[in-house]
């Protein structure tokens, strides 16, 4: 599960916030003490910091500076400041990514996902193939083969089927799935999953995989 570290001051927006990522079934933790923003970030190990400029005591150029002597986790810098010299030094003092406020919750989540999905990528995996009783699923190549057969995959049927198979056959949810094929410009919603699922399925029947991907009514789907 990623970690997500918040910075903010404002104790209306960092509630949404948190709120947010739990729906996305993110983890998140947000600091009180705003003396003690970096030695909470070294104990709680994020995957990415949304960090506000404004803050009491030192502001998030400050933080951000002490953050990225230590590591590169990605950061997101959200503030109501919007002069092109903010945003130049969001990225001068190694920040990712900027959001103004007042922001939409969706193209905040939008950016979020995005940023994880390319700092954390398929490709950062030590292994390039997933196995599942004699099914085999490139990570390279999106190419799954079983028995000798193989079919190529599109990008949003690789993510289906990398989520279910690295799940261990244990059950994935709709959500799980929906939030792997975000992308930074439209939103995938239940209709589209479901779309693409029956997609998958068609395709994996034609290689002697026709009841591979099962459903779990009410919980999501898993690969038998």
């Amino acid at each position: 599960m990623f970690k997500i570290f918040i910075v903010e001051d404002d104790v209306k927006i960092r509630n949404i916030i948190l709120e947010n990522i739990k729906k996305w079934q993110y983890e998140g933790l947000s600091v009180e003490d705003f003396n003690e923003v970096f030695n909470v970030f070294v104990q709680y190990k994020p995957h990415l910091v949304l960090m506000d400029i404004n803050l009491p005591h030192f502001d998030g150029f400050y933080w951000c500076n002490k953050i990225r002597e230590v590591s590169k986790v990605p950061i997101i810098f959200i503030s109501s400041r919007n002069t092109n010299m903010d945003i130049i030094m969001s990225v001068n003092m190694g920040g990712d990514d900027f959001v103004q406020k007042p922001f939409s919750l969706e193209v905040l989540m939008a950016k979020v996902n995005a940023l994880l999905r390319r700092t954390y990528s398929y490709t950062n995996l030590e292994t390039s193939v997933i196995e599942h009783k004699g099914v085999v699923l490139d990570l390279k190549d999106g190419q799954l083969t079983y028995q000798e057969k193989s079919v190529e995959l599109t990008k949003n049927e690789f993510k289906i089927i990398y989520e279910l198979m690295k799940s261990n056959s244990q059950v994935v949810s709709r959500d799980k799935i929906m939030r792997s094929l975000w992308e930074d410009e439209s939103f995938v919603d239940d209709n589209t999953l479901t779309v693409n699922v029956n997609r998958l399925r068609k395709k994996l029947a034609e290689i002697g995989l026709k009841n591979f991907i099962q459903t779990k009514k009410g919980q999501g789907y898993i690969v038998t």
